[in-house]
């Protein structure tokens, strides 16, 4: 008996994967900025859940619980990224040569506004604007309060309005959309 329900479970999961994956590896590409990245956090989320699909495919909401892996491998990438970007900064601060270039171009796309943003600002932004989430759905998946959720995304736009300008900002919600069309020279997964 306990294969058939093994199989049930595998059936499950299968169907689960093939449904949510590209979101999930959309979601990680938007939070961490790497779209190379973003197949491997993907697949490690999924693989995560996976070993714990009972309770998983028990929560109430299944994918909020997806999403939420995704952001924590992500947010956890990230802080990597930085703390590597610091330590050769260091390095590189302590030898003479440095280059600083105060002519820094105005306009910058939505992705690269987004990597500038501190994860949760950024990861509310993409949840709600990206992915067209509630403020409550967002907040599962964060795993904070609708009010943090609010607060967080009305502070990631400004900021974004600040780094894009008004012009920029105002189309950013539209361009986080459709920033993460599958192209055929993508590594990308389309699923």
């Amino acid at each position: 008996m306990g294969t058939v329900v093994d199989d049930a479970a595998s059936v499950e999961f299968h169907a689960f994967f093939e449904r949510h994956y590209a979101e999930l590896a959309r979601l990680a590409h938007l939070l961490t900025g790497e779209p190379d990245a973003a197949d491997d956090l993907a697949a490690d989320a999924l693989l995560a859940l996976w070993h714990r699909w009972d309770r998983v495919r028990a929560a109430d909401h299944p994918v909020a619980y997806a999403r939420g892996v995704v952001a924590n491998l992500a947010r956890t990438r990230v802080r990597s990224a930085v703390r590597e970007r610091r330590r050769i900064a260091l390095f590189w601060s302590q030898r003479e040569e440095r280059t600083e270039n105060p002519d820094v171009p105005g306009v910058v796309d939505v992705q690269e506004a987004l990597r500038r943003l501190p994860f949760r600002k950024r990861a509310c932004v993409v949840l709600r604007h990206a992915f067209d989430l509630s403020e409550k759905d967002t907040a599962l998946t964060l795993g904070v309060s609708v009010g943090t959720v609010k607060s967080q995304t009305s502070k990631g736009m400004a900021e974004l309005q600040r780094l894009l300008g008004a012009e920029g900002a105002a189309g950013a919600p539209r361009r986080l959309r459709t920033a993460m069309v599958p192209t055929s020279e993508g590594g990308g997964r389309n699923r």
